[in-house]
């Protein structure tokens, strides 16, 4: 059974789960990939390969058989486990919970060979309405409070299986990293009476070098202080707290600029490897300072961080990142690549 720890310094929850151990590496180094396609359990037909799916989008087929588009099943190997009783305890000075929340996989496409960037924007939508879908049934369970989505993409990025997925966890705790954006966005809000994120998009927008993209309904821009060379952020121009409130059409949307922006990382970058991390506003599950303007201060939004560099000593040791890259020329590269 997983545990979840608490760093007395930080006080950042950590995750142990040795099961992890057992999953099945297929890369070998960056630029090789060791892939027998008999073995891959996301392709279509293979159904049988993975623990039964939680959710599909399916053309009328039944459960767990080939037909689908989209599939969303548990992780064989998962960071924690849906079962048990969430039990918070000391251990000695320490604190510590059971490794109790849900890690699922979303398989993005039944096809071996395409990353998401080379769905159209339909396929793409499918892949962010399996991600809502999941948010609303995992928001019914009271042990839940956050939930993770993530895409690594390459073995620098932490992929262990070349085939295009994501991944969602449940946690039951809110993660220190969304907790300071909390904090930070309801602190802006108290003083000023207004959003911080809508005011950097905005600034953003009128500035312009740092824009990538932008259509009627969201905006990507190189963040000021990125920590990582031609990393992106993409926001929605509407104030919105949760993710799982997007409507079809705000998906189909956003699906829009993904397509483009993974397509101008591919064409520009050559293809590199990178993690995607939705962050999102927390389950309101109990009275906290957070609940009362989150609606009106925090919104949800997609980083992407290409991984071109490893993250060594200075960056472990200080929480400082070293980015060689400045902004707005990562910027204009992403511009002017050609898709």
């Amino acid at each position: 059974m997983p545990e979840i720890r608490k760093d007395p310094f930080s006080n950042r929850w950590v995750v142990f789960s040795p099961e992890r151990l057992r999953r099945p590496l297929h890369f070998e180094a960056e630029s090789e990939i060791v892939f027998n396609e008999e073995d891959n359990p996301f392709i279509e037909g293979h159904e049988s390969y993975t623990p039964p799916e939680v959710y599909a989008s399916r053309n009328g087929s039944a459960p767990n058989s080939p037909g689908w588009k989209v599939r969303v099943v548990p992780n064989r190997f998962p960071a924690l486990r849906i079962e048990g009783e969430l039990k918070k305890e000391a251990v000695g000075f320490y604190d510590m919970m059971t490794g109790v929340g849900a890690h699922e996989v979303v398989i993005e496409t039944p096809e071996p060979g395409l990353e998401l960037e080379d769905l159209d924007s339909e396929g793409i939508a499918e892949v962010l309405k399996a991600y809502r879908a999941r948010f609303l049934d995992l928001k019914q369970d009271s042990r839940f409070y956050y939930l993770m989505v993530f895409k690594n993409v390459g073995a620098f990025a932490g992929a262990s299986i070349p085939h295009a997925h994501s991944q969602i966890v449940a946690l039951p705790f809110i993660p220190i990293a969304v907790k300071e954006q909390l904090d930070t966005a309801r602190k802006y809000y108290a003083e000023k009476e207004r959003c911080l994120f809508h005011d950097i998009l905005n600034a953003e927008m009128k500035f312009q070098k740092r824009m990538v993209y932008e259509n009627q309904r969201f905006g990507v821009y190189c963040p000021y202080a990125s920590r990582f060379a031609f990393e992106t952020c993409i926001m929605p121009k509407a104030q919105q707290a949760d993710f799982y409130r997007l409507e079809d059409h705000d998906l189909l949307q956003l699906a829009d600029v993904l397509k483009l922006v993974l397509s101008k990382y591919r064409s520009a970058l050559k293809k590199p490897s990178y993690n995607l991390v939705l962050t999102t506003a927390p389950f309101r599950r109990e009275h906290s300072g957070y609940w009362e303007t989150i609606d009106q201060d925090f919104r949800w939004h997609l980083t992407i961080m290409p991984r071109l560099t490893g993250l060594a000593g200075f960056e472990m040791g200080t929480g400082c990142y070293i980015n060689s890259v400045y902004p707005a020329h990562a910027a204009e590269t992403l511009r002017e690549a050609v898709v």
